[in-house]
């Protein structure tokens, strides 16, 4: 049956202009105005709220950058990609201005003192609330600037000298009238220039012991690519005065990976990067020290001097021996905390204890305190006092997550107060709210007797996400629910303004209101509007979402998100073209994957990598189609991938149908990254489908052999399920048209675009239907608007003409 569908198909489908033989020379084309003009559509402002909760900042962001803009040079080193001209990040989101609200007043002041066209980044703001300050990246430099909040009026600080090519370009000291800024070591020399004759081949050599490296992008290859990635990340921190604008060096010049200031301001914690490189991972695993500078910047103490992280045990819960998230308490005046394995890094290991807690105190010259274990690997904490801190672990083979609390003092005082698995959302008790302290940090937030903290979260339900504030019992571990989300609304907590006299901001939303901010009073239900954005997509007024429910042949519940075009009628109308797209996910436990997610209620989102656009043009979008992989026990999900994956595709293809929405010879398939994979292999694996979309994909797991996705098994391990799992290598049963696109410049961990121009040349070669299209300049997300523009125009075609256009198939 296959084999005869393949050559009909094929031979149906030689006539189509469409399809081209070999490569075209074409220019950046333009969609139909509907989505053009969708696409376009200004985006709504950005909003940070201060410390003291009493100024909300509005940062207005620009459309999609030119292709000109992304275009710019760009050095591709050590895992990093900068901009040499700059001497900072090449792909940094940027802000185009600024404005102010009053939360009390309600009252908006506009900024000024901005330039013109200005490219706002790393926004921070003091930690007492009435000073931000911000980058402005111009063509060839990168200034610091400073906002007053009182005046409203912005100023420059520094000349063109930031260097913001790894970690934070500045931090503000705790006394919030000082900043220390990352400047471009002025001392860094000349600029190395490449030999014309090589001195000698690369060698690389193995050390004889088994690790377990992912496949990743943009490494350094050659000595020339060291003393590049030396010379762009040189750095020197300097200590500004805010209000004079005098500027002193501060501490050594070097790769400065990242600086941090105690909470009492009297030390800064800096981290340097040094050699030897290596070929085989990124800078984060580069050998690196961690030392301690007084105020002056002058060397107090080394607390760490971690080694090249070239090789780890095998598993996704593998770490590093030694020191690991070396950190400030954020509730004492000078103390570090970090944890170390005591597995050996190894997850294979059995043992009772995986990581345990230290701490050091100033001066940082004596022996480190042992502290707390965990049985987990260590996944964070979160300080309150001497009495009270929060600490959570988790475990990736079982998705187990413990949230416990603990006396900082008491080695042995962790008590559990959560125990559950990350896939069960509907268990998930949410986030412990936080406030400021008296140093500025994030510290939980607890009741004044101090035995009650606020959790808010999603609140995952069978009727969807309804997101709560809730106050939890430190003594008996019980919850008392304060508020939470109701239809016909989905409204989110951002930030609880006042405890005691009840306020919380949210961002509210409806399926016909636009997501706004609001000051909500939990006790009596009052709502106060802090901001008015409009409808950013007045062509899609009208259209809303629908939560469609169906089963899978097994019995398992799956759901999507259905938009039909406005004014469509099911069963009066004729059925329509169907646009279907989804990304799978692997789970260990069947009810976890049958629980519902997202809000019934939620506003329409557009963003470039969305399907929902082809509403305007007639298709019916059954988006986040569920696409769960599941294998309980000791089962893998990926053990029996592919019969999940077509059994999905064909319950909600049968749901549609049954609804009178859809033709069933008209529907496409399509994904991008993980659900282009998934799209290749239903193209081979089904006849579900006139035609699938894949974007930045990879199709060939034989070339990320140490693990994918969630799959932590080797190629060695289980080839078998490599070779099945992978499209690349099924290439002949795919017998309807494929459209694939990807950046040239994916720099995404295993999907290489080598992955999409092998798979086109497979399909291509075997006499199938595929296009591919190479997006210049563009990496695994794409950004240019020409770029964004021209993959729409594409689909678009592709739809046209193999889905809603596509002639009758017996």
């Amino acid at each position: 049956m296959k084999a005869r569908i393949t050559i009909f198909i094929c031979s149906l489908l030689l006539c189509i202009p469409l399809l081209m033989e070999a490569q075209e020379s074409i220019t950046y084309q333009t969609p139909s105005k509907e989505i053009a003009d969708l696409v376009d559509a200004p985006p709504p402002p950005a909003v940070s709220i201060n410390a003291t909760k009493d100024w909300m900042l509005l940062m207005q962001q620009p459309g999609y950058p030119s292709i000109e803009e992304l275009a710019q040079p760009e050095l591709r080193l050590g895992g990093l990609r900068m901009n040499p001209r700059t001497n900072g990040r090449s792909r940094g989101r940027s802000y185009n201005g600024l404005s102010l609200k009053n939360i009390k007043s309600g009252k908006d002041f506009e900024v000024t003192g901005l330039p013109e066209k200005a490219r706002i980044e790393n926004v921070s703001w003091a930690p007492n609330g009435q000073h931000i300050a911000f980058t402005i990246t111009r063509n060839d430099a990168i200034e610091l600037w400073h906002l007053d909040v009182k005046t409203q009026e912005a100023k420059q600080l520094t000349k063109g000298i930031i260097n913001n090519i790894i970690g934070s370009a500045f931090q503000w000291m705790p006394n919030s009238s000082q900043i220390i800024v990352k400047a471009i070591d002025e001392n860094r020399g000349e600029f190395p220039e490449q030999p014309n004759v090589p001195s000698g081949p690369i060698v690389q050599q193995s050390s004889g012991k088994a690790t377990t490296l992912r496949t990743y992008q943009d490494l350094l290859k050659n000595p020339y690519d060291e003393s590049l990635f030396e010379y762009y990340t040189s750095a020197q921190l300097h200590m500004i005065e805010v209000e004079s604008g005098e500027m002193k060096k501060f501490g050594q010049a070097g790769i400065i990976r990242s600086f941090s200031t105690s909470p009492d301001g009297k030390y800064v914690m800096v981290s340097t990067i040094r050699k030897p490189f290596s070929y085989l991972v990124t800078f984060r695993n580069f050998p690196t020290t961690f030392d301690i500078l007084d105020t002056r910047g002058n060397a107090v103490q080394r607390v760490a001097d971690l080694p090249l992280i070239d090789k780890l045990p095998k598993g996704f819960g593998a770490v590093r021996q030694g020191p690991r998230s070396i950190s400030w308490r954020a509730d004492k005046p000078s103390t570090l905390y970090w944890v170390e394995a005591q597995d050996g890094g190894d997850p294979k290991m059995k043992t009772d204890v995986r990581d345990r807690l230290f701490y050091l105190d100033a001066p940082f010259n004596g022996e480190k305190v042992a502290s707390i274990p965990f049985k987990l690997r260590y996944s964070g904490i979160s300080w309150s006092n001497d009495q009270l801190a929060i600490a959570y672990e988790y475990w990736w083979p079982s998705r187990h997550l413990i949230t416990s609390k603990f006396t900082p003092g008491e080695k042995d005082s962790k008590e559990v107060l959560f125990d559950y698995s990350t896939e069960n959302r509907y268990e998930n008790p949410g986030n412990f709210a936080t406030t400021r302290n008296e140093y500025g940090r994030n510290v939980l937030l607890t009741s004044e007797d101090g035995q009650h903290l606020f959790l808010t979260g999603q609140g995952s339900s069978p009727k969807g996400d309804r997101p709560f504030l809730r106050e939890f019992d430190l003594n008996t571990k019980e919850t008392k629910e304060h508020w939470r989300s109701s239809a016909p609304f989905y409204e989110i907590p951002v930030t609880i303004l006042d405890a005691d006299k009840s306020l919380i901001v949210t961002r509210r939303e409806s399926k016909k209101e636009t997501p706004n901010y609001f000051v909500r009073n939990w006790k009596n239900g009052k709502v106060t509007e802090l901001t008015n954005f409009d409808h950013p997509y007045p062509g899609l007024a009208g259209v809303e979402k629908q939560v469609v429910k169906y089963k899978r042949k097994d019995g398992l519940d799956l759901q999507g998100d259905l938009y039909l075009p406005k004014g469509y009628k099911p069963g009066q109308d004729d059925p329509l073209p169907v646009i279907m797209w989804a990304y799978p996910r692997e789970y260990k436990s069947a009810s976890d994957a049958a629980q519902v997610s997202g809000s019934p209620n939620a506003f329409l989102r557009l963003s470039w990598g969305s399907p929902i656009y082809w509403v305007a043009k007639g298709y019916a979008v059954l988006n986040n189609a569920s696409m769960p992989i599941v294998g309980e026990g000791d089962d893998e999900p990926n053990d029996s991938f592919r019969e999940q994956l077509v059994a999905n595709a064909e319950a909600a293809i049968d749901k549609l149908v049954d609804m009178k929405v859809a033709d069933r010879g008209k529907i496409a398939i399509g994904g991008h990254s993980y659900g282009a994979f998934m799209t290749a292999n239903l193209l081979a694996h089904s006849d579900l489908f006139a035609a699938g979309i894949a974007r930045s994909g990879a199709y060939n797991r034989t070339l990320t052999p140490f693990g994918f996705q969630r799959e932590e098994r080797t190629y060695w391990d289980a080839p078998e399920i490599y070779y099945t799992m992978s499209p690349f290598m099924h290439a002949d049963k795919i017998n309807e048209p494929m459209l694939m696109i990807h950046g040239e410049a994916d720099n995404n961990s295993g999907t290489f675009p080598l992955q999409s121009k092998r798979m086109y040349s497979a399909i291509n070669g075997l006499g199938g239907i595929a296009r591919l299209v190479m997006l210049p300049h563009e990496s695994h997300g794409y950004r240019a608007r020409e770029s964004v523009l021209h993959m729409f125009w594409e689909m678009d075609q592709w739809l046209e003409t193999y889905v809603k256009n596509r002639k009758a198939v017996p």
